[in-house]
Formats: C-alpha cells, structure tokens, sequence
C-alpha cells in the first residue's frame, strides 16, 4: 500500500547553523496542549510517550521502511516560528520525496517578498500558525493577509491554515470567504480544525457544511485527530468515516503529525491504515495516498 504523509514536521539536529526561533508569546498564558503533543502522558503511548522530532535523513529512512512515497515537510512553528531555513533546506535534500510548507506572518511587512524568494525554493505552500494570537479571524482576513492571500493564489501555492486547539469555528467564515474570493487557490485545514468528536456527528456538522461544499477547500486528518478521539473514547475510524462522508474522499488526506504528535512512525503508519477500516478500498487509498499527493503536488496518477 502507498502512502503519502501530507503532514510531517522535520527538525534539524544541527542548533548552530539552525537556532530555535519560536514565536513570541504572551508568557502569563499557558499554552494549550492537545492530548498526545508535546509529551503529554496517557493513552496508547503509556506513561512516557515517544515523541520523535527528525531531521530530513532519518525521516527518509522512515518513509522507505514504511511505503510512504512522499511528504509535505511543515514547518514547527512552536520550534522555529517564521523561520523556515531548515525545512526548506531539508526538503532540498530529498526533492522527489519532500516539498516544503512554510509558516509565514500575514501582518509582517516583509511577508510578500518572503513568499516570492521562498517560491523560488519550489515551496509547495505558506501556513498561517496563529497559536499566539487571540483575535484570529481578524489576523487572517485584515488587509495586509489578504494580500498574502492573493499573492499565494497568484504563485499557485497553497494555504494550510493551523487548526487552533479551542475556538477553531470562528476561522471557519474567513475560510470560506477566501475560498470563494480565490477559487482556484487550495487551501487545506489542518486537524479537520479539531471537531469536538463526541458530538453525535463527530464535530463535524453543520458548521462545516459550508466547507465541505466549496471544491478548493480540503483537510487533513492526523495522528493529531487519532489521539483526541482516543482521549475521549470515540474511534478514529468513526471520525474518519464521517469526514469523508462530508468532505468526500477526494478532499481528505493523511498526515502523520511527526515531530509533533507521540509515537513512532511505524506507529502512526499502523494507526493511520487501521483508522480506515470503515472506508472501502477505493476511498482508503486515496485517503491514504492519493489526495494529498494530487492537491499537494498536483500528482496525476
């Protein structure tokens, strides 16, 4: 079975030439923290998780051990903020296999001309990582992003917008607007947003109807999703199951969430097949495979 991993965080073992630059955050708040990240205890990882952040050759390894053809290498924003050197420099290494996404500000000044020289780098998208900022919807429809917005429909990049921990919803309105301002640009929502999976439809209802309808608009689900539907007892493979009822098929693509999420790949390998046990086989493979490497690359098969 083929897999592409449409969601994979790569870190450098190299600080000198690759120094953290996290974004600045307001100190008196904690950060919220999504079951299975950043270490936190519980669940199927046991009491001391392994939480694995690899550079570009190890992650190379892993995919030749598990049949993953390719990755979208994102950029850790907690780690490195808008400073994407290392993952379009780890992507560089293994061009038939990685392609980088990287975090950019939409209120920086400086913003456009990034985006342009990273394009250069054969960037495959930007991601708007707003976990430190409170007034979200405003920091992505103001009108310096819209401008980052448009700069990326005209450069044929895509946009990844990070799925918030709580309050995901209130960015759904921006999305929607931008889908419809830019039709032909792709825009991929991390996490499915986080639905709050024990509501009945799995969180993903009628707020997402709107989503789910518009052609350019599509999500990932990720070992991310796996461990909060495990944390509140609800199988993945449900969740999984409605996505792609609402999304279809088509619009939902696997991410692993490495260097981000507890486990090993072979791990989230395993997890990510048995969480398609309610699809057919057609569905699986492009769940698994496919759509990520069609609209993240432009794969044609």
């Amino acid at each position: 079975m083929r897999l592409y991993d449409s969601h994979a965080h790569l870190v450098s073992d190299d600080r000198v030439r690759y120094p953290l630059n996290p974004i600045p955050r307001d100190p008196t708040k904690p950060i919220p923290v999504a079951p299975g990240v950043g270490g936190r205890p519980g669940g199927m990882h046991g009491p001391e998780p392994v939480n694995l952040k690899p550079t570009a050759e190890q992650m190379h390894a892993w995919m030749r051990e598990e049949g993953v053809v390719g990755m979208a290498a994102v950029q850790k924003g907690r780690l490195y903020g808008t400073d994407n050197s290392y993952i379009v420099d780890a992507a560089d290494l293994f061009p038939d296999e990685m392609r980088a996404i990287v975090i950019v500000d939409p209120q920086a000044a400086e913003t456009p001309q990034k985006v342009r020289a990273y394009a250069e780098r054969d960037i495959i998208g930007i991601r708007f990582f707003g976990a430190s900022v409170t007034d979200k919807a405003t920091w992505l429809s103001s009108p310096q992003a819209l401008e980052v917005w448009a700069l990326a429909a005209e450069l044929g990049l895509l946009v990844d917008v990070e799925a918030p921990i709580v309050g995901g919803q209130v960015l759904i309105p921006v999305v929607e607007a931008m889908a419809d301002r830019f039709p032909e640009l792709r825009i991929v929502l991390d996490h499915i947003f986080l639905p709050t999976v024990t509501d009945p439809d799995c969180g993903i209802g009628a707020p997402f109807d709107g989503l789910a309808a518009r052609a350019n608009v599509s999500v990932k689900f990720t070992s991310l999703n796996m461990d909060a539907t495990r944390e509140e007892g609800v199988a993945p493979e449900k969740v999984l199951r409605r996505a792609v009822d609402v999304f279809g098929a088509d619009k939902v693509m696997w991410g692993s969430d490495i260097g981000t999420s507890s486990g090993t790949y072979r791990e989230m390998v395993e997890r990510a097949i048995a969480s398609t046990a309610l699809l057919s086989e057609e569905e699986r493979g492009k769940v698994l495979h496919d759509t990520g490497r069609r609209i993240l690359l432009g794969w044609q098969g």
